[in-house]
């Protein structure tokens, strides 16, 4: 479902005001970087899927 360097937006916003995040890393958690501030966080895959936007 996500691949690597995909742009996935959020539906609340980062604290920095952004929602687009890039895909890092793929497993069981999934890295993800903010793509204004580059602050980078892991989310389990499950948790990920409640997030974004459909």
């Amino acid at each position: 479902m996500y691949a690597l360097n995909d742009i996935i937006k959020t539906r609340k916003p980062h604290v920095c005001g952004c929602n687009s995040w890039r895909v890092l890393r793929i497993g069981a958690d999934i890295k993800l970087e903010c793509c204004e501030c580059k602050r980078v966080i892991m989310l389990a895959s499950y948790e990920l899927d409640k997030r974004i936007k459909k």
